[in-house]
């Protein structure tokens, strides 16, 4: 019964019910805290003065209202009487219980009435403390609410379960637990006070005593005083109106407003009405009876949640750890490769070590020995050996040319951890639960006029649908390997343009894009279908592109290279096919706009067939020195064609371009040539060394050249020496036959020595080192020369 209690508390004084009153609201309070928080009102709105005044509303049509006020302001916290401006507002205070009450504008005027009699203030108006509505009071004042006698014998009722022990009535100090209770003294006694004060003889002798338990019961059981009727109070209740919702008295169907009301039997309305009740406590009991059962279940389901999270966090510490696990084995794999390079240069250096040693050893011995043959004082028999001796020495002095004492091995490990994809999706880690709070981006759409090829790169651009609604948080942009192979991831990120390098020349690839955020990725663009540059042939005619000026914000290597290069882009010069996959559409764009040559193609509708002519004018490879993968002491000019250095030393700056098939001619011009230096020409790893002369490394294919012999060399090995060199003006000349994989050097327009390597694969960058001493000018986009052209037609 404790969760009762707070139903039985007044919401003015916080107190158990003292006297209540119904209010019109149905709310009840303490007849002394309803006097406590009258407020009087205004002459002109009363009852009275609104009679007096002809408004036509009578007493009983105002009390018709529900006796409810047009004043209330339930959310404001302020009773105020709207129109009247010299009305005084009465701010909010609330009581012990937290419920807003309105206090008098006064104090009370003094009586020696009792709160119940005292007479109230003209004109007043109360307003309910909980649902602060306001009503007038007629001039029957507090005596005109009915009084909860149901309510006052539940309070009674409840203090008295409340008391711990029933206590003597007459004990003067410490009251002692009673024994007995007298039902017509209805007093409780203990022992002592029961022998001396109710003696069983004379008339009490006639009076019933029982246990006090049964005492109490007696107590609730005695019938209380009938409730009389407010507007007649000499008449008790003896129906009920219907139409009011109230019990009345007999006078009140007679003489008052209820005459013309329906009204039934009270006894009947109050067993039909205990009816209801119980019915409605039944269905409200039903449902206490749920929230029972549910607070079980979700008192289960605290117990569950901490099973399911010890059972979840096992899991995720297991995940991880095979994670870690995973992660220690490569480690151990790349520690493993570390060494196996390790244990390579360490090889490459003791053996030249030792081929250095017995080498110095020979020439050692050879010096000694000439020395001494010099010392002989016969001329004939020193002429007879000198020129043998003289041979031996410019023999062991050739052997001892340029390279012979330079590391073949560098000490610089040329292995670099890529390990930003694996971060990346450390980062990206999450559980995938969390993902479906929203839906994932729409399908980005490929901006077909910002797509294009040039040579063996291609530019893509896309956006999202001008009506989505869904963030995109990156996109990620798939090609296949230009075989119809599978597609390869080969960009991640936020832009919505990227160029890819280093594709395959002659070759046909797929891209698609997708878009991803936090819920997950959008369904794939239709394919776009590009074609690269053609290989050049002698025969295909040639057109000089113009070197663009404009550059784009991103740029990424083929995925086939596992390199990255920048290049210009060539916007609006493209050949591609638009593909959707259930449909098949095809589109196809032309080159447009080609001021160097004065030239306009229009928009090409015909089939991919009709277009071969306009590809050969793309079949030519043009390209520039990259200064983004080129040494610090590189000096660029003439739109990066023309480059020198600033050091002494001889530095590596790579093309733009790199090429994987096909046939690929290039020439560099001599424009300076000072004191004899050895330039290197040939091709190279897009991580080649590039603080030593080309071919030093495993990563570069070399011709060195001074003013009177070439050499090749790769991995710091010499060979084929070849006379003949070159001065200011001269023509160096690179052929990459990726169709035969070989590589061959030509010098003013003749070839230079044999054919310098052979099966030679891959993805390969023109390259040239030099030192300040030099100054060349590269010349791309030129056809094959005769001379091979011929042979390889023979061939």
């Amino acid at each position: 019964m404790e969760e009762m209690e707070e139903e039985l508390k007044c919401p003015v004084c916080g107190s158990f019910y003292r006297e209540p009153i119904i209010l019109p609201c149905f709310h009840n309070i303490c007849q002394a805290c309803a006097r406590n928080i009258l407020v009087q009102t205004p002459e002109s709105e009363s009852p009275q003065s609104r009679r007096a005044s002809g408004s036509g509303v009578s007493d009983y049509d105002y009390l018709d209202l529900d006796k409810m006020s047009l004043y209330s302001e339930a959310d404001s916290g302020y009773g105020s009487y709207g129109g009247f401006a010299s009305a005084p507002t009465t701010p909010c205070q609330k009581s012990p219980n937290g419920v807003r009450v309105f206090p008098p504008a006064m104090p009370p005027p003094a009586t020696h009435l009792s709160p119940a009699l005292a007479p109230v203030p003209r004109n007043s108006c109360i307003t309910c403390p909980q649902c602060h509505r306001s009503l007038i009071l007629d001039d029957r004042g507090l005596r005109g609410f009915p009084k909860n006698r149901v309510l006052e014998g539940v309070i009674d009722r409840y203090q008295q379960s409340k008391a711990a022990a029933l206590k003597c009535q007459l004990c003067e100090k410490a009251p002692k637990e009673a024994t007995v209770m007298c039902e017509q003294c209805d007093v409780f006694y203990c022992d002592p006070c029961r022998l001396r004060c109710h003696p069983p003889r004379g008339p009490l002798a006639k009076h019933r005593l029982v246990p006090p338990a049964q005492g109490r019961v007696s107590r609730r059981l005695s019938p209380r005083k009938v409730s009389t009727c407010t507007d007649h109070e000499l008449e008790n209740h003896s129906m009920y109106c219907v139409q009011c919702k109230m019990p009345v008295c007999y006078q009140c169907l007679e003489e008052g407003k209820h005459s013309s009301h329906e009204v039934k039997a009270l006894g009947a309305m109050w067993k039909l009405h205990k009816s209801q009740l119980s019915q409605a406590l039944n269905r409200l009991s039903d449902r206490a009876k749920e929230a029972k059962e549910f607070l079980v279940q979700l008192r289960n389901m605290v117990q569950q949640i901490q099973e399911n999270s010890v059972e979840f966090e096992a899991c995720l510490v297991a995940q991880c750890d095979a994670l870690i696990d995973a992660l220690n084995r490569r480690k151990a794999q790349l520690l493993g490769r570390v060494n196996k390079e390790r244990e390579h240069k360490l090889k490459v250096v003791r053996d030249q070590i030792s081929h250095c040693t017995v080498k110095l050893r020979q020439t050692t011995g050879l010096m000694e020995y000439c020395l001494e043959v010099i010392k002989e004082n016969d001329p004939s028999g020193f002429l007879q050996i000198s020129d043998a001796l003289i041979r031996r020495v410019h023999l062991t002095e050739d052997q001892w040319g340029k390279g012979t004492l330079t590391p073949r091995m560098t000490t610089d490990f040329d292995l670099s951890l890529d390990n930003s994809p694996l971060l990346q999706s450390i980062h990206q880690l999450d559980f995938v639960q969390m993902k479906t709070s929203s839906p994932v981006p729409a399908t980005p759409i490929l901006q077909l006029e910002e797509c294009c090829t040039h040579n063996n790169s291609a530019t893509l651009s896309w956006k999202q649908p001008p009506l989505s609604t869904v963030p995109a948080e990156g996109y990620i942009l798939e090609l296949d390997d230009g075989n119809g192979g599978q597609f390869r991831e080969v960009y991640v990120g936020k832009e919505t343009m990227c160029t890819v390098d280093g594709l395959h020349f002659n070759s046909t690839y797929n891209a698609r894009i997708k878009a991803f955020n936090k819920t997950g990725v959008s369904q794939y663009s239709k394919t776009l279908v590009l074609q690269t540059s053609e290989d050049t042939d002698s025969e295909e005619q040639t057109v000089p592109f113009p070197v663009p000026s404009e550059r784009l914000p991103l740029r990424r290597m083929s995925p086939f290279s596992s390199t990255l290069n920048l290049q210009p882009s060539f916007p609006r010069r493209s050949y591609f096919d638009f593909r959707s996959s259930p449909h098949q559409l095809s589109l196809h764009s032309s080159l447009q706009s080609l001021n160097a040559l004065g030239c306009n193609f229009e928009t090409q509708s015909a089939p991919y067939s009709q277009l071969v002519d306009i590809k050969k004018l793309l079949a030519v490879a043009w390209f520039a020195f990259d200064p983004g993968s080129a040494h610090s002491d590189i000096i660029f000019s003439n739109d990066n064609l023309t480059v020198t250095c600033s050091s002494y030393d001889d530095r590596v700056v790579l093309g733009k371009t790199g090429f994987s098939k096909g046939i690929h001619y290039w020439e560099f011009t001599v424009d300076r040539y000072d004191n004899h230096p050895d330039p290197a020409f040939g091709v190279a790893r897009i991580d080649v060394m590039k603080d030593v002369m080309l071919g030093k490394d495993d990563k570069a294919w070399a011709m060195y050249v001074d003013n009177n012999r070439s050499w090749f060399m790769h991995n710091n090995s010499h060979t084929n020496r070849t006379e003949g060199g070159i001065t200011k003006g001269a023509t160096i000349g690179v052929l990459l036959d990726l169709n035969r994989k070989t590589l061959t050097f030509f010098i003013n327009d003749a070839q230079q020595g044999p054919i310098a390597f052979e099966n030679v694969e891959g993805l390969f960058f023109p390259a040239v080192s030099l030192n300040r001493n030099v100054q060349v000018t590269l010349h791309t986009g030129l056809p094959v020369p005769d001379c091979y052209s011929s042979r390889a037609s023979i061939a």
